[in-house]
């Protein structure tokens, strides 16, 4: 994939500098997800593993809402129809696209306004970081439509994002986190005025992107696979990582950088 010339069918994609711009782009319905666009950014985030070229993605939605969740015509209609297969067959899509974006070595930052519902809270979930709006109203609205709240893995990130009792409230009931809840409990990193969040979200994505991008993959893997370990694995497996980073080129202009009272430039190698 060239990220370059890359033209997806069911979102807007633009390259600024080492960040992709990811826009949920069907605002007249608040930006939902249809069952071709769930598998395009599964695909895309997929691809991202072997993409040089993105050293951070930034993802958002137009006109003025993150995204609405699955489209209540093009896809629940049609899996009340489907049977048990079929209905499996869509579950695991949408969950391995949260599979992806954890997967993906860049970090990922989701810039939250408006509405941000049902899939929509799982994709803003899945994202490395969170800006937010005082506008924006997080809700995990599977129970509203007689589902459970363990849909893509909301039950096992949502807690480790705002914990386990409250993760459990907006799970249980399916109502609206709001922007002030959402940064007290430590789900946004930041709030910001609707006008300036996305170029707020681009900031720190170039401020990402100037970091030692190797290292930054690292970081992500291990924040994905301590999940599982117990501390001495997790202790062992950090200096096993932090090591390989010691080999690298970064690693050795920080240290001539500091030599020579500089800042460094990361090369990302």
């Amino acid at each position: 994939m060239d990220p370059n010339t890359y033209r997806p069918e069911h979102f807007r994609w633009e390259m600024r500098g080492e960040t992709a711009l990811i826009t949920l782009d069907r605002p007249e319905r608040k930006n939902p997800l249809t069952f071709d666009s769930y598998a395009e950014l599964r695909d895309l985030f997929r691809s991202l593993v072997y993409v040089d070229g993105v050293k951070a993605v930034v993802i958002q939605g137009a006109g003025g809402n993150f995204c609405s969740g699955g489209d209540v015509h093009e896809i629940i209609g049609p899996l009340t129809e489907r049977d048990m297969k079929g209905l499996l067959a869509f579950t695991r899509m949408t969950g391995d696209l949260v599979k992806a974006i954890r997967a993906c070595p860049q970090p990922v930052i989701a810039a939250i306004d408006g509405v941000c519902a049902g899939a929509g809270a799982a994709i803003a979930m899945a994202a490395d970081i969170r800006y937010g709006t005082p506008r924006a109203k997080v809700a995990y609205l599977f129970t509203r439509v007689g589902l459970a709240g363990c849909d893509m893995g909301a039950c096992a990130i949502l807690p480790r994002i705002i914990g386990q009792g409250r993760a459990s409230e907006l799970l249980f009931t399916g109502r609206s986190m709001r922007a002030e809840e959402g940064e007290r409990w430590g789900f946004y990193n930041r709030l910001c005025e609707p006008g300036t969040l996305g170029d707020d979200a681009l900031a720190m994505a170039e401020q990402l992107v100037a970091g030692p991008n190797f290292a930054h993959g690292i970081t992500k893997t291990m924040l994905n696979q301590e999940w599982n370990m117990g501390l001495d694995q997790a202790i062992e497996s950090e200096a096993q990582a932090q090591a390989v980073c010691m080999q690298t080129e970064d690693f050795r202009r920080a240290y001539r950088a500091f030599v020579a009272r500089e800042q460094p430039v990361f090369e990302g190698d």
